[in-house]
């Protein structure tokens, strides 16, 4: 437990105090926000707003999480390593892409295309660290096993065989982990919403790390009565470990990039909490449940889909006055922090579902 809380306070201190700091920092190296022409014109104002914060938080909650365990005398896991990995690959993606968009001066940094295959590589290098690796039970960090709130035994992707197995756990992770990445990105438009809705969605797995941890299959306490309900996962405690280091961070960073942010998180941020969004729900065997913990993400992705769609097929008609959906509701006279505030409730409503769910499964078992 000790190694849990330091992890969460060290991470919120330090970007809570540090933030500052690196404010001044980006203002000296010109790493200032590009506004689209085509945006809200109210959004305007807020060119040259420090952006790349995503650098902030992720060096916060990769020290919180070390220095927990620096206290707790405690080695690190692999699948809070494994989530760190997938946090700070993606946030290079999106920092790259940050600091062509801040170097040329243009609202569009690396193609569409190329950043999608930045992700792919990421995660293809996760797909082949996470089934390896087992510890002394026989668990490795992932699952070829399709998971809900646990594995599916009838979806196990390793009756297709060895390599075809390996192959469709590949797709399987790529296709969660660039989802999750890119929904982050595209909620990622208003001061603070991103942000905020990450920390419920983070949080989640603070508990469900903890609840898997204490129903943990090979721990010493466990009653032989509730033997067939617990879990099966590597290293449960960790990460609710590592969930509370970047939420802790996020809280923080929060603090400075609520209305009227300060500072932006950018695609560093955004791909990079996307990451760790998905790595959490895999190592944790929660990876269908992630749609609803990640609910807000995913409507407004949809909203830029339907649109697109939409707007194609009707050549030129438009559902939404301006896609993502916070920008529709900007459009229609909303004030932006009305909106942020308004989306947080969402997406709390959607964690609250999901984390009830997970539980409701395990008393229901």
């Amino acid at each position: 437990m000790i190694a849990l809380l330091v992890a969460g306070g060290v991470a919120l201190l330090f970007t809570l105090f540090m933030t500052p700091l690196f404010i001044r920092l980006f203002n000296r190296l010109k790493w200032g926000q590009f506004i689209r022409d085509d945006g809200p014109q109210s959004h305007h104002t807020k060119r040259g707003t420090p952006t790349m914060g995503g650098i902030i938080f992720i060096l916060g909650a990769v020290i919180g999480y070390f220095v927990g365990h620096w206290v707790a005398s405690a080695a690190p896991t692999l699948s809070a390593l494994l989530v760190i990995y997938l946090m700070v690959g993606l946030a290079i993606i999106g920092f790259i892409d940050d600091f062509l968009k801040t170097r040329n001066q243009r609202s569009l940094g690396l193609g569409g295309w190329s950043k999608i295959i930045g992700q792919v590589v990421v995660a293809g290098g996760f797909a082949a660290l996470a089934l390896n690796f087992p510890d002394s039970h026989g668990l490795t960090p992932a699952s070829s096993t399709i998971s809900v709130v646990r594995d599916i035994p009838w979806l196990d992707l390793a009756s297709f065989g060895v390599i075809a197995g390996g192959i469709l756990f590949a797709i399987w992770v790529t296709l969660i982990i660039v989802s999750a990445s890119n929904g982050v990105n595209v909620a990622d438009g208003l001061d603070g919403l991103a942000t905020g809705a990450a920390i419920f969605a983070i949080a989640s797995y603070i508990f469900v790390g903890f609840w898997q941890s204490n129903q943990w299959c090979f721990s010493r306490h466990i009653d032989i009565e509730v033997l067939y309900k617990c879990y099966a996962v590597r290293d449960p405690f960790d990460v609710a470990v590592i969930a509370a280091a970047i939420c802790g961070a996020l809280i923080g960073f929060l603090w400075w990039n609520t209305s009227p942010a300060q500072i932006f998180m950018g695609d560093t941020g955004s791909l990079g909490l996307g990451g760790a969004l998905a790595g959490l729900a895999i190592v944790s065997r929660t990876e269908l449940l992630l749609i609803l913990i990640g609910g807000l993400f995913l409507i407004v992705t949809g909203s830029v889909i339907l649109q697109r769609a939409y707007f194609k097929l009707t050549k030129g008609k438009r559902i939404f006055l301006m896609s993502p959906l916070h920008h529709h509701f900007e459009l229609k006279g909303w004030a932006e922090i009305t909106v942020v505030v308004r989306f947080w409730l969402i997406s709390g409503l959607f964690v609250a579902v999901g984390v009830g769910l997970f539980y409701l499964e395990w008393i229901n078992q």
